[in-house]
């Protein structure tokens, strides 16, 4: 079992979750429900996954807050 982090924003023209996995080419989707968009990122990933191991070109770190007067 792999586990990928994926990045999910709600796209506000279109109310559609955007989701993808930073770094790994293709691996990218949209949803009108979190629940869809894991359905769908997970079958993107296992199908790229069939091509062979990905060449990962990133790391996902984590967010930061950034105040500014």
């Amino acid at each position: 079992m792999r586990e990928f982090t994926a990045v999910v924003e709600k796209d506000p023209e279109t109310s559609l979750y955007v989701g993808y996995v930073p770094g790994f080419p293709g691996a990218h989707s949209q949803a009108e429900t979190l629940e869809e968009l894991n359905a769908n990122l997970r079958e993107v990933i296992e199908m790229l996954l069939e091509d062979g191991e990905p060449k990962i070109e990133g790391e996902f770190i984590g967010t930061q807050r950034i105040a500014v007067a």
